[in-house]
This record gives C-alpha cells, structure tokens and sequence, in this order.
C-alpha cells in the first residue's frame, strides 16, 4: 500500500520519540510504501480533485538523515491506500480548513485517518462533556461569575482553556481563591473565550495517564506523566516524567466504553487522558506516546497501529 502521512516538517521530528516516525518505521517494515506532507501542501482547485505536492520517502535507519526523498510528485488524495492526518496541534483555523479540504478527498474517494469530520466534532478537552459518568465535576463558560460560584462549590480547582495543549495556560486555584480573579481575566478575557474549570484531582501526584486506543481496543500499557517538583502539570512538554504501567481496571473500564464508540465515528487512534478514575481529556489530533511505551514495556504500539489499519482498510473498500 501506499501511505500518505499529512504531518509537520519531516525535519523536525524527533525520531527518538516521535509517534508519526514510529509509524513510519513499522509500516515500512512491512513492505508499505511512504509519502508525506504538509497541510500547507494540499489545494483544491475548482473542477478539480483535491491534491498534493508530497514527498515520497524512504526511511534510511540512520540518524540524523533518517529519510531519503525518492520523488516529489503532484497526487489526488485518492491516489493514495491512506491518508493519515498527523498534523499536531494547536487546532486553530487553518487546521479547520486542512480538515474541509481532507473531507473533499474523502468525497472523491479517499480514505482518511483519524475521519476529518471526527476531528472536527471532538475537540480534546471539550469532547469529554459526553461522557459525564466518566469524568470529575467540570464546568465550561464564559461566565466569570459562574467560575467563581464553581470555585466556591469545589474549593479547589482547574482553569484552562479549551484550545491549549502540552500543559499550556493551566491554573490550580486553592480553597483560599489567591489570584481567581486574575487568573479568570487572563483566560476568559471579559467573557471573550471560554474557559473549562474542573475539580482538582488529587491522584495526580500519581500521574496523567495516557491510555491509548487502536481499532476501538486499548493498548495494554499507559504511560503516567507525573508532575516533577512543585508542578501541577504532567504533560512531558511541562516537564512530567513518563512512567509505562499497566492498565488498571478503571483504566480498562472506560476503554471498553469508549473504544467501539469513537471507533464507529471513524477515530481510529485516540489518546484518552485519565487521572485517578476520571478522564480529562480525549486526544484526536495526533495522538503520541508509542515510542516512550514500547521502549519502557517492549509492547511495540506502532505494530498494533499497522495492524488496525491494515484490518481497517479490508473492511472499508472505497
């Protein structure tokens, strides 16, 4: 088959620990042939099929020229076996947009992964207002009074906002409220964005877990992003410090519950977020901690991704 990866720069992975990469890497092993690009990269002209210029790569096993460039043809989308969309976040605008366009290919006969439509109905944080039994109290609003009337229901809690990632813009406020009012200034801007507010979860000293799910079923590890010195935050690009464990049944409890539904919605990798028993966020984008996984356990999770797609790709001729 032949794969196209919509992504960042090839440049700047970081192949030690780069989840796009790992792909890659597995799914040439298994005889796939590689293209990539950037959202940048993909036009549709009117009358005409939504393309690319790619790259079509081979991966070389060496750092740190770790791929060679075989050609760079211009490609309808349908061209393609599969389109992955690995563009990492933030999800602004032009993300909106390279999602129209890849929902156009799909049209034309593409099949894209994780859907574009999907994408664009569960963004991170905000998706888990659906599942409510399975997360802690939250709140979300532009309402400053409604934050405080919050804080003062649950006494200690998070602010954040909805289009944050890598630990960005999080706040813990204490049952003394020391800078609520600051800190609601900074995030909802005089009620101009929207801001998620949940009841903290002390089991974070014990880490965010990072559950993975591949075809609807869970990877049998997750890694623990733990919150180092006096951080509130776990994500590894906050400074968290990823420990693989073992799911816990709580952690298999809400896979088996949302693994066949965001699967059937075309969400073929998800990364769930979970502290304690409540999950915290849903990640759709670009879903990562394969590498730090398979190097900590030797459960290799790109093998498991390959052989989801392959089984997904059967049952969805075009």
């Amino acid at each position: 088959m032949n794969i196209l990866f919509v992504a960042d720069p090839l440049e700047s992975f970081k192949i030690h620990k780069d989840t796009s990469f790992a792909m890659m890497r597995a799914l040439q092993a298994r005889g796939h042939s590689l293209a990539a690009c950037e959202p940048q990269d993909i036009q549709w002209r009117s009358g005409g099929q939504v393309r690319a210029q790619v790259r079509q790569i081979r991966l070389t096993g060496q750092s740190p020229q770790w791929f060679e460039v075989l050609a760079t043809p211009d490609s309808a989308l349908r061209e393609f076996d599969a389109v992955l969309m690995r563009k990492d976040p933030p999800f602004d605008s032009e993300y909106f947009y390279a999602t129209h366009l890849l929902s156009q290919a799909e049209r034309e006969g593409a099949r894209v992964l994780n859907r574009p439509s999907a994408l664009r109905d569960h963004p991170e944080k905000l998706a888990i207002m659906e599942f409510a039994e399975l997360i802690g109290p939250t709140l979300v609003t532009r309402d400053a009074q409604a934050i405080r009337d919050f804080h003062a229901e649950h006494g200690d809690i998070i602010l954040k906002p909805l289009d944050g990632m890598g630990g960005m813009g999080i706040f813990r406020v204490g049952a003394d409220g020391l800078n609520l009012g600051s800190i609601i200034e900074t995030l909802n801007q005089d009620g101009a964005v929207s801001v998620m507010t949940q009841r903290f979860l002390p089991e974070i000293s014990e880490g965010d877990k990072r559950v993975l799910l591949i075809g609807g079923q869970p990877v049998p590890f997750c890694l623990a992003r733990i919150p180092q010195g006096g951080e509130v935050r776990g994500n590894l690009a906050a400074g968290g410090k990823g420990v693989a464990r073992p799911l816990s049944a709580r952690d298999m409890e809400i896979a088996q519950k949302l693994g066949p539904v965001l699967l059937e919605r075309g969400l073929l990798l998800v990364g769930v977020d979970v502290i304690g028993s409540c999950v915290t966020e849903i990640n759709v984008t670009s879903p990562t901690c394969f590498q730090e996984i398979h190097d900590q356990t030797g459960c290799d999770v790109a093998s498991l991704y390959a052989d989801a797609l392959e089984a997904w790709l059967a049952t969805h001729p075009r």
